[in-house]
C-alpha cells in the first residue's frame, strides 16, 4: 500500500501494500517486455520427467494445467528473466464454481546461480495487492536469492501478465489528476469512487468474477502450481502485501511448505484502516529519533516531530497550491498540498529519509517545491500507469478487511496514533483513504470470517521489518511470532518499508535462512548504522 511514490534510496522495492484503492501510486518494478522465451528441453507428458528442469514439463493435476511456454509479458525487458523456464498455469476462476471459466497465470523460474541446485525452490509473493511477482524478478535475483535455488515467479490472478488481468487505467488517471485536488475533501472522495465504480463497471460487463480475486483463490492458485510442477516443498519469499498472502497460503495448505519468509509485515488478522495510522506512528517516530541522535540533523531541525505535527495542522487548515515541473515533461502540474496530502507523502518519504528532515524545514518556511515534486511524480510516474490490478486490490480489501472493521476505525486510529491531527485528516487511513465508500461500489462478497484468524504453524518463518517502516509497522514481527513458534523477528534498523529492497544486510539474512532456517546469520545488523540527514545551510 504505497502513497505517492518517493525516490527510493538504492533498488526500487516490488509492491508497497496498497497501491490504488484510495488514490495511491502505483506499485513498482512491474517492469519487462516479453521477455525471452523458455528453452523447454523436456517432452511433454501428464507426469514429471525423470530429470527434467523444473517448468519444461506439461502437468495436469486435477483442474489444474501447467504448460511450458513463451515468458510472460512485463512492460520493460528485465535481464533476470533471460535464460528463464517459463510457461503458463491454467487453474478456475472460482473454485467454488464447477465448470466455470478459466483464468491463465504466467509463470516464470529463473534458475539457481548454482550447478548443484537445491531441491526445494524459493517462490516469490509480490506487493500490492496487485503488483505482478514476474516484474519483480530483478528485484529478488540481485538479491542473490537464487544463489543456492530456483526462484519461481507467477503472476497472481487479476495482474498485469495474467489472463484475464484486472487492470483498470482510468483509476491510475484519477490518481494522477488527484495531486490537484484537496486529499481529504468529500468532493475528492465522490470523484474517487465513480472511478471505482467505472472499474468496476467495466470489468464485469467483461465477464470477470469479481468475488474470486482474493487470498484464498490465489492461495490455491500457488498451491495448484506447486503439484503441477512435481514439486514436494518448496519455500516462500513474501514482500508486504505478499505477506498477507504467505500467512493465508501458510493456514490453508501447510503441506508443501519448508520455511517462509515474510519481509514487511501485514497480518490479515490485524489489517486494515486502524493498523495503517499505528504503521505511520512507528515510521515516522523511527525517523524522528534518529535525526534527534544525531546532532548537526537535531541542532539544524529541533524537534522534527512537533514541526512535522505542526505542518499537518496548518495546511489542512489552509492548504498550499502549487506548480512543478516534473522530470522529462515540461508541463506543468498543479499541486496540493493538505494535511492528508502531507501525511500521505511522509509514509512514503520514509523511503528517501535523508532527505525528510530538510523537506520538510522548506515546506515550513514556504518552499513547498521538493515534497509536491516528490507527491506528484510517484502519481505521474510511468510506473503508476496502467501496471495495477485494482481488481485485485479491491477483491482482497473488500472482501478481507472493510466487512470486519467498522468505518470508523480509520479515526479511532488516527486519533490514538496521532491525537493533535485534525479529524478530517484522522477520518481518512494514510494508504486507505475513502476506502469503506470505494469498497460499498465494489460490492463484493465477504470472505468467511476464517480469513482474519491468526496463523498458527511451525513452519520455520523469518519475519523481517524495516525501523523506517511506516507502511507496515515493525511490531507485525512479534505479532505473527505469538502463534509461529519457529519464527525469527528481525527488525533492521534504519529501513523502510521491504528491506530486502534496499538493505545488504537483510539479503544476506534472508539468503541466510533460506539456507538454515533454524539459524539465519544476523551478524550484519552489527554494523548498521544511521544515515546522514541532509543539511541544508
Amino acid at each position: 500500500m504505497t502513497t505517492a511514490r518517493a525516490p527510493r534510496r538504492r533498488h526500487p522495492a516490488g509492491g508497497l501494500l496498497a497501491p490504488s484503492s484510495a488514490g495511491l501510486a502505483a506499485a513498482l518494478l512491474v517492469a519487462g517486455l516479453l521477455a525471452v522465451p523458455a528453452r523447454a528441453q523436456g517432452r511433454t507428458a501428464t507426469d514429471p520427467t525423470p530429470g527434467a528442469p523444473t517448468g519444461t514439463v506439461a502437468r495436469t493435476v486435477g483442474d489444474a494445467t501447467y504448460e511450458p511456454g513463451p515468458c510472460p509479458r512485463t512492460p520493460e525487458p528485465i535481464k533476470a528473466l533471460e535464460g528463464a523456464r517459463c510457461g503458463t498455469l491454467t487453474v478456475p476462476e472460482n473454485r467454488e464454481k464447477p465448470g466455470g471459466r478459466t483464468i491463465e497465470l504466467g509463470v516464470a523460474i529463473v534458475p539457481a546461480a548454482t550447478d548443484a541446485p537445491k531441491a526445494d525452490p524459493i517462490v516469490w509473493l509480490a506487493g500490492g495487492p496487485g503488483d505482478d511477482a514476474v516484474g519483480e524478478a530483478q528485484m529478488a535475483i540481485d538479491g542473490g536469492l537464487n544463489r543456492d535455488r530456483d526462484v519461481v515467479f507467477m503472476s497472481q490472478r487479476g495482474t498485469y501478465s495474467a489472463d484475464p488481468n484486472l487492470l483498470c487505467p482510468n483509476i491510475d488517471a484519477f490518481n494522477a489528476r488527484s495531486v490537484g485536488l484537496a486529499h481529504d475533501a468529500p468532493s475528492t472522495g465522490r470523484l474517487h469512487v465513480e472511478a471505482t465504480k467505472a472499474c468496476r463497471d467495466k470489468l464485469a460487463a467483461a465477464g470477470i468474477d469479481l468475488g474470486a480475486y482474493n487470498d484464498i483463490q490465489s492461495a490455491a492458485d500457488y498451491e495448484d502450481l506447486r503439484r503441477t510442477l512435481g514439486i514436494d516443498k518448496w519455500n516462500l519469499y513474501g514482500i508486504s502485501y505478499g505477506t498477507h498472502l504467505a500467512l493465508a497460503y501458510m493456514r490453508l495448505h501447510p503441506q508443501g511448505l519448508r520455511s517462509v519468509g515474510i519481509d514487511g509485515i501485514l497480518p490479515p488478522s490485524r489489517a486494515g484502516s486502524a493498523a495503517t495510522w499505528s504503521s505511520a506512528r512507528q515510521g515516522f517516530d523511527g525517523l524522528f529519533k534518529a535525526c534527534a541522535e544525531q546532532p548537526a540533523c537535531n541542532k539544524r531541525y529541533p524537534n522534527l516531530s512537533a514541526t512535522f505535527d505542526e505542518l499537518v495542522r496548518r495546511l489542512e487548515a489552509e492548504p498550499v497550491t502549487t506548480t512543478v515541473t516534473l522530470p522529462g515533461s515540461d508541463k506543468p502540474v498543479k499541486v496540493v498540498l493538505d494535511g492528508g496530502a502531507l501525511v500521505n507523502w511522509m509514509t512514503s518519504a520514509t523511503h528517501v529519509a535523508p532527505q525528510v528532515p530538510a523537506a520538510l524545514d522548506e515546506l515550513a518556511h514556504g518552499k513547498p517545491q521538493r515534497i509536491a515534486e516528490q507527491w506528484a511524480g510517484g502519481k505521474l510516474s510511468p510506473q503508476a500507469m496502467g501496471r495495477v490490478a485494482h481488481g485485485l486490490v479491491y477483491g482482497v480489501f473488500c472482501s478481507e478487511w472493510t466487512p470486519y472493521e467498522s468505518e470508523d476505525a480509520a479515526l479511532r486510529g488516527g486519533q490514538a496514533a496521532f491525537p493533535s491531527f485534525p479529524r478530517s485528516v484522522q477520518a481518512q487511513a494514510p494508504q486507505l483513504a475513502f476506502l469503506h465508500p470505494d469498497c460499498d461500489a465494489w460490492n463484493v462478497p465477504a470472505a468467511p470470517p476464517s480469513i482474519r484468524d491468526a496463523t498458527r504453524s511451525d513452519i520455520p518463518t523469518l519475519a523481517l521489518s524495516g525501523g523506517f517502516d511506516s507502511q507496515t509497522g515493525a511490531d507485525n514481527g512479534p505479532y505473527v511470532a505469538r502463534t509461529l513458534p519457529n519464527a525469527k523477528v528481525v527488525t533492521v534498523p534504519y529501513e523502510p518499508h521491504v528491506v530486502f529492497a534496499t538493505s545488504k544486510c537483510a539479503q544476506e539474512i534472508a539468503v541466510s535462512f533460506f539456507d538454515d532456517p533454524s539459524a539465519p546469520d544476523t551478524a550484519c545488523l552489527k554494523t548498521l548504522k544511521a544515515p546522514e540527514f541532509d543539511i541544508a545551510p
